[in-house]
């Protein structure tokens, strides 16, 4: 047990989170909706502090981030839990883990330096929290990203985005990018299919912009929950309004877990998708989860000439050069070095 944060403590030794935008009011001897952080006596603990069910150096263009360190390799941490319950999850056996076996935490116990100390000898650039919500695991994330920072390490959220305002600012002081997933420009959604809601993942994806977090954003597009032109259109003029730099991922669905009644998304939708991302101003759009398809690509917003060629997670040519396009010369936005 590690000691939480974000928390008050309320009358009869209750406590109100405030990790995330559930904000659970959390009874003596009782877990928040994360199933990982537990009231004992008064006090809110993490259990899940140190306590990984993962590690693994994936490219980062998996996270996917294509406009931070393109090329290089995240070392990427989880531990079990999560503050949704994605009826499409892709990780459930990790994301759901408690909830799935009464209650229990799994994972090897993890010093922040031990994690450092592996992301260096992968030869990774950065630490990515990911594979599960990263934001029940903070003070872990936290800890292990100040010290990444001293060796010289970048940190990446890969999130849901449902935080508050008061978390969200506090990891923003030490995470460098986030990509997080905008599943739904619906909150009846949210509710039906996360049982969560749309209004503080939009008010995280501004926050982390605003506080100088490069912020990329995934769509998972599921064939008649979220593919609408009107809706695509919707998520698509909100990251204009917020960022026109801010690349978007759109991808492919697969169907999984409780959600097998669907149908794989059509390559002719996520085209669409991206269509519509362009027209609305969007200066990067990128379909996923289908190789070989020419929106893996990055081009230049300026003169459309072929930056980042990709297939899948491998970047097979970077023409970028100091950040700019080499035939224009227009700035390409991101971090690159």
């Amino acid at each position: 047990m590690h000691a939480a944060r974000f928390y008050d403590k309320l009358r009869d030794d209750k406590v109100k989170c405030h990790l995330c935008a559930h904000e659970c009011t959390i009874d003596p001897g009782r877990r928040g909706i994360c199933a990982v952080r537990e009231n004992r006596s008064g006090t809110l603990y993490s259990l899940v502090y140190g306590r990984l069910i993962s590690g693994n150096a994936d490219p980062i263009e998996k996270k996917p981030l294509y406009h931070f360190l393109p090329g290089t390799r995240s070392y990427s941490i989880a531990t079990v839990g999560c503050n949704f319950q994605c009826k499409h999850c892709q990780n459930y056996d990790i994301s759901q883990y408690p909830q799935r076996h009464d209650n229990e935490i799994a994972g090897e116990p993890t010093t922040p330096a031990q994690v450092v100390e592996r992301a260096l000898a992968s030869g990774s650039a950065s630490i990515a929290y990911t594979y599960t919500e990263p934001t029940i695991f903070a003070e872990f994330c936290y800890d292990t990203a100040l010290l990444a920072r001293q060796k010289g390490l970048r940190n990446v959220f890969v999130s849901n985005g449902f935080m508050t305002e008061t978390s969200a600012t506090a990891m923003a002081a030490v995470i460098d990018a986030d990509n997080i997933d905008l599943k739904s420009f619906s909150d009846d959604f949210y509710r039906k299919i996360c049982k969560a809601k749309l209004k503080p993942v939009l008010e995280t994806i501004a926050r982390m912009k605003a506080l100088g977090v490069w912020v990329e954003v995934t769509t998972l597009i599921i064939p008649g929950l979220n593919d609408s032109d009107d809706e695509l259109r919707d998520i698509a003029q909100f990251l204009h309004a917020t960022g026109p730099e801010i690349p978007w991922h759109v991808t492919a669905f697969y169907p999984t877990y409780k959600l097998r009644d669907r149908s794989p998304t059509p390559l002719e939708t996520l085209r669409r998708a991206r269509q519509i991302g362009l027209a609305a101003g969007l200066r990067y759009v990128y379909t996923g989860n289908i190789p070989d398809d020419p929106g893996e690509n990055t081009f230049c917003p300026g003169c459309n000439e072929l930056l980042i060629a990709r297939r899948g997670f491998t970047v097979r040519q970077n023409r970028i050069t100091d950040g700019a396009c080499p035939g224009c010369g227009a700035r390409i936005d991101g971090v690159w070095a």
